[in-house]
């Protein structure tokens, strides 16, 4: 088994990879899909990002996406194992339905995460602990450094599937 930072540090490009190809595949940037995060996108927007980035950002925040799924999962599998994963998926899938949320990006992160974690956590490579720090790492990236400069690279990864 790897160092547990060497861990952590994989778990974090892994988890960041995952929750930002499934939500810009979902097409979170596209538009503020839940109560709020238009707002936040135009907000984004006036301070000098990017406002399909700032639509990501807002829809991270206002409803269970992908990083949310992601970390769920991670807890889950940590917990429970496979069944806590996909139990985790449940819980993101009733947030979205209670944020009137009509898309899946958060379940469907939920689960590809489940089966990644718990796949890298049997063969050894990774435990499950370290992709609760990896994800928590990589949602402090782009929602705690800065809105500005995260937005616009979310905003670059949009154009890219658009």
């Amino acid at each position: 088994m790897l160092t547990e930072i060497t861990q952590i540090i994989i778990a974090f490009a892994v988890s960041f990879i995952l929750y930002a190809t499934i939500d810009v595949l979902a097409g979170l940037p596209k538009e503020g899909g839940v109560c709020g995060a238009a707002a936040i996108g135009e907000a984004v927007e006036k301070s000098g990002g990017d406002l399909h980035g700032g639509y990501m950002l807002g829809n991270i925040v206002c409803s269970p996406d992908a990083s949310a799924g992601t970390l769920l999962a991670a807890c889950g599998v940590c917990l429970f194992g496979l069944y806590g994963g996909l139990i985790a998926a449940v819980f993101v899938y009733i947030g979205n339905r209670i944020c009137s949320d009509k898309g899946y990006a958060g379940t469907a992160g939920a689960l590809v995460a489940t089966l990644v974690i718990w796949g890298l956590a049997n063969a050894g490579l990774i435990a499950p602990q370290s992709f609760i720090a990896g994800m928590v790492l990589a949602i402090l990236v782009i929602q705690g450094i800065s809105h500005k400069y995260a937005s616009r690279l979310l905003g670059k990864l949009w154009r890219l599937r658009a």
